[in-house]
């Protein structure tokens, strides 16, 4: 049987503190995964221990198939990387600080031999061994990210700013990524720019949102030449060089240009590109903890870049399906500067969104720092988890428990707060759950990753050489692209091409023409367009999917289908040819009427030959891929499935398991409230009681008249003796009840937590078991919408060759 933490989507977090002692208890603080949702706060002041806190939280989702982007300002969260299951002394050497063993009077392999042992004892300590800590490194890959330097993996930040996918232009969501990319650059070179009034703000944001419109891509080099010649003479209702002088702009222009020609400059533009999805997840759909260290950056290159990328995360979680489930983390190690109370930053309003709209999509943000008194409280009564540890002042404790109350949606008991977190020690927290009855003191358990400290760049380039030599193609890759490239830049231009050339179209009586769209061409040939809609219905699978190919084939006495240009949709065509242009001569099949009944069965035959539709199957989940969705896209919202699956039969099971605890908790309750009465009743009869015999007695010792008084006092002193018996028999009976009530809880909690270990755990999604469908159309299903004479624009280069214009 699994341990009592290893639960479905429980996060094992420390155990309880009883906060009356402040000694610690055998209960554990399982937190819920589902409640991270609601995003989480961790604020304590150096040494707290929140750095451990965090590490842990991160190590639990990752151990939940959840993957997570790490931002990390001071170098600590590299440390996530450092996982040992041997936790032999060999794997802490590379990490010990040799003047730490100097200051010990211990040689560093000694040192290296206590830190393997500490460690070894602390995580049995806490119920954790070296198998644990394996299934960690099987559940994620955790990849070091530098942008802006080469000792971890590099990221293209400024390589290119391209359009965002899925995001319609016009709407908010694009204003706001057309914003944070204009703000993030403006940021880099130290520019804090009012979105809607500063006019080089407005300025860049009108030339990115023209380009993204029109789906361009920019780099900085042409933001600095929209500057100098801008692409439009009018701002709303003013000209240009009035809303914005040009002595003005080429201020701005030099600047970027200054930022284009420093040295460093060439480390924003190579690696791998800034896209939050392959953050999240590697190229086999395997979930990642993608830590991005900035900590060698200056405030105004942190700036621009974590702007950069929460715009980016924006962006992907907009891109999302709905879901209760937590599907990701943004976790934030150190956000002061990044959500003040004052001010705006271009990173506030990303944040602010986030923790508005992200709990729709599944995306838990959880943001932490030493400094209470310099964050947007209002922001974070948005975050349903805190973890208060010890702070620095009692300013601190008071604008904390400020921000508590309001973030507390039944209110705290300020005063018992105030007193537990004025002696609130090292490694412990004070958390807050908005989906919990009450706040629960807790001490952190021990971290699974070796906590070295700041790592050095170094460490990191060591640590990531695999991943770094991966991410690069090797040599004969490169050379099969070069070469791929140049035979498709050599390919010649279709036949007809070489044959005689017409001034004008020529007429081909019942043959349909459509003249293609080109800039400026010398000569117009003649190919085949051809557009069918195919039905791919499958009952067994719920497919029912029309698919729709638009193909320009080159035509000698037949279309070849396999070798046609297969288009994402219909090009657009001019209803005259542009002036200048010849027609080449057309093949005698292509310019005949007849032919084109007997290609529209020959495109459906190979169609139904040549493109089934293939899908992927998890027989595990009983669910298919979309009929565009790729194998790891498809790994992807499997892993999500399976958690949502798991989630609602988590929640099914608690709703029947529920309302059972919760009577049993009402008759305990009573039957505590029976002690209670029947305890008092008994001492109330025990002292009525000896009241009474002391009376007697005192009676028989005094004699005389008073004899037959004393004889009927003894005899009701014998029954209220009796009657204190019964009494003390009841408080028994009583107590034996509760006992009875507390085992049925304790089975009926047993009971439930069985059921709860029946629940698969076993799922995972990079490595399951995916049969391939395919599923072949019917030619009656298909309809040919288009097949057509296509008069296709080419241009002639210097040695006379022909390319598609």
């Amino acid at each position: 049987m699994s341990a009592p933490f290893e639960g479905l989507g429980t996060f094992y977090l420390g155990k309880e503190v009883d906060p009356g002692t402040t000694d610690l208890t055998d209960d554990l603080v399982l937190y819920d995964a589902q409640d991270l949702t609601t995003h989480g706060f961790i604020v304590g002041m150096t040494g707290s221990g929140k750095t451990g806190l965090g590490v842990s939280l991160i190590e639990e989702a990752a151990l939940d198939g959840i993957p997570v982007i790490a931002i990390d300002p001071k170098g600590d969260l590299g440390n996530l990387a450092l996982t040992f299951p041997q936790l032999e002394a060999s794997d802490f050497r590379p990490y010990v600080d040799e003047s730490e063993a100097t200051r010990e009077g211990v040689s560093p392999d000694e040192l290296a031999s206590q830190k393997s042992a500490l460690w070894t004892k602390g995580l049995g300590e806490w119920g954790q061994e070296g198998d644990r800590i394996q299934r960690l490194r099987d559940a994620a890959t955790v990849s070091i990210y530098t942008p802006g330097a080469t000792s971890g993996i590099q990221l293209s930040v400024l390589g290119a700013l391209t359009p965002p996918e899925g995001v319609e232009p016009g709407g908010d969501a694009f204003r706001d990524r057309v914003d944070a990319a204009v703000s993030s650059i403006l940021s880099l070179v130290g520019i804090e720019a009012d979105p809607l009034a500063a006019p080089e703000h407005v300025f860049l944001a009108k030339v990115v949102g023209d380009a993204w419109t029109a789906g361009g891509t920019l780099s900085v080099a042409d933001l600095i030449r929209s500057l100098q010649t801008p692409p439009f003479t009018e701002i709303g209702v003013m000209q240009v060089d009035s809303f914005y002088p040009a002595t003005k702009r080429t201020g701005l222009a030099m600047k970027l240009n200054g930022l284009l020609a420093s040295p460093g400059f060439s480390a924003w533009t190579e690696g791998e590109p800034l896209d939050a999805g392959r953050l999240f997840y590697g190229d086999d759909g395997k979930p990642r903890v993608s830590v991005l260290s900035i900590g060698h950056l200056s405030d105004d290159e942190r700036m621009f870049f974590v702007t950069r990328l929460l715009g980016e995360v924006v962006g992907w979680m907009r891109a999302q399906s709905g879901t209760s489930s937590l599907r990701a983390i943004l976790y934030m190690d150190e956000i002061f500067g990044y959500l003040p109370p004052q001010g705006n930053p271009p990173s506030k309003a990303l944040l602010l969104t986030l923790l508005k709209q992200a709990r729709a999509f599944g995306l838990g943000v959880v943001l932490a720092t030493q400094n209470p008194v310099d964050l947007d409280y209002k922001a974070l009564s948005n975050c349903g988890t805190w973890f208060v540890g010890r702070l620095q002042t009692e300013n601190d404790k008071a604008r904390l428990l400020d921000g508590l109350e309001g973030a507390a949606q039944g209110g705290i008991d300020r005063s018992d707060v105030d007193r537990i977190l004025s002696g609130i020690g090292k490694r412990r927290f004070l958390l807050h759950n908005v989906h919990e009855g009450a706040p629960v003191l807790m001490q952190t358990r021990w971290a699974m990753s070796y906590l070295a400290g700041p790592m050095s760049r170094d460490q990191i380039g060591a640590l990531m050489a695999d991943q770094k030599t991966a991410a690069v193609p090797p040599e004969d890759a490169l050379q099969d692209i070069t070469t791929a490239t140049e035979a498709v830049e050599a390919a010649p231009a279709p036949a007809a091409s070489s044959a005689p050339a017409a001034s004008s179209r020529p007429d081909l009586g019942d043959v349909p023409q459509v003249i293609v769209s080109g800039e400026a061409p010398d000569v117009y040939v003649p190919m085949l367009l051809a557009r069918a809609e195919v039905p791919y219905r499958r009952s067994s699978i719920d497919l029912d999917h029309t698919g729709r190919y638009t193909l320009l084939a080159e035509v000698v006495d037949a279309p070849n289908w396999s070798a046609a240009d297969a288009l994402a949709e219909r090009p657009e065509t001019a209803s005259v040819p542009e002036d200048g242009a010849t027609f080449a001569e057309v093949p005698a099949a292509l310019g005949d009427a007849k032919s084109y009944p007997k290609w529209e069965k020959a495109i459906k035959k190979w169609i139904q030959t040549e493109r089934p539709l293939t899908v992927l199957q998890s027989k595990a989940l009983k669910t298919t891929s979309l009929p565009d969705e790729d194998e790891r896209s498809f790994r992807i919202r499997l892993g999500q499935l399976a958690r949502e699956a798991r989630d609602e039969k988590k929640q099914a099971l608690k709703a029947k398991y529920g309302k059972k605890l919760e009577a049993l908790e009402k008759r305990m309750k009573r039957a505590e409230d029976t002690i209670d009465r029947e305890q008092a009743q008994a001492s109330q009869r025990k002292m009525d009681t000896v009241v009474r015999v002391g009376t007697t007695l005192l009676g028989a010792f005094l004699g005389g008249g008073r004899r037959r008084s004393t004889l009927s006092q003894i005899g009701v002193t014998a029954r209220s003796a009796g009657r204190m018996s019964k009494e003390a028999s009841d408080v028994k009976r009583a107590e034996a009840k509760l006992d009875d009530l507390q085992a049925d809880y304790a089975n009926l909690d047993a009971e439930l937590q069985r059921e709860m270990d029946h629940i698969d755990l076993a799922f995972t999604p990079e490595s399951a078991e995916l049969e391939t469908i395919e599923v072949t159309p019917k030619q009656t299903d298909m309809h040919v919408t288009e097949l057509t004479l296509a008069w296709v624009p080419y241009r002639r280069d210097g040695d006379g060759r022909l390319a598609r214009a």
